[in-house]
């Protein structure tokens, strides 16, 4: 097993020390002696996985096909750019994406690689609220789409908050109502409602904005 150059304690309090205002960018580098884009990685990998995407790559390496189709595609959809599809999909480097990229392209099957993510993504679906949409869209524009962590943090499906997230993106807060059965329309809520439903998403896109700015 190839050992990493720089410890995950290493790693992790470099992060850390980042995250929580005591150094810039630069600083973190001269410090640890590495590229500005590895401490962008390991940053990346912190917010889509914790201190455990800081670890060995040995101890976390397995991917459902399902995790892997669902990321190339975002990717080619033009949802992201490596990073961000890799911080989404909790990928722990750019050059997974491109190989899965370009056997996705080539047509080649995408194959399990442990079963890490697999119930993650078969989770099925549930019944929801409004403000249980609103809340778990916020969530996850807020991780820059990182459907993985918001189907462990909400347990609803894959396909309902990519449903969810794309009826947002057209018709925003009205397109989350749900129209079947007797539901609370947006158009029933007063104004104070309206406003927190709004700024909740709003504040979920402006911390998107902030991520995408440090990448």
């Amino acid at each position: 097993m190839r050992r990493s150059k720089v410890s995950f304690e290493q790693k992790k309090n470099a992060i850390e020390k980042y995250k929580q205002g005591e150094g810039s960018l630069d600083s973190i580098v001269r410090d640890n002696g590495v590229a500005q884009s590895s401490i962008r990685r390991w940053l990346a990998n912190y917010e889509a996985m914790g201190s455990a995407g800081l670890a060995p790559k040995s101890t976390n390496s397995s991917y459902s096909a399902e995790h892997k189709r669902a990321a190339v595609e975002a990717y080619l959809r033009g949802e992201g750019s490596y990073m961000e599809i890799c911080k989404r999909y909790s990928i722990r480097s750019n050059t997974q994406l491109r190989n899965w990229i370009k056997a996705y392209n080539g047509h080649k099957e995408l194959r399990a690689t442990g079963g890490r993510e697999r119930g993650i993504y078969m989770t099925k679906g549930r019944t929801t609220t409004l403000d249980e949409r609103i809340e778990i869209v916020s969530h996850c524009i807020s991780k820059g789409k990182d459907y993985a962590a918001t189907i462990k943090k909400h347990g609803v499906s894959y396909q309902q908050i990519y449903s969810w997230v794309n009826k947002y993106e057209e018709k925003g807060i009205d397109g989350l109502i749900d129209k079947r059965g007797k539901r609370k329309p947006f158009d029933e809520m007063n104004e104070v409602e309206r406003l927190r439903a709004e700024l909740k998403i709003l504040q979920a896109e402006n911390k998107r904005k902030k991520w995408r700015s440090l990448c």
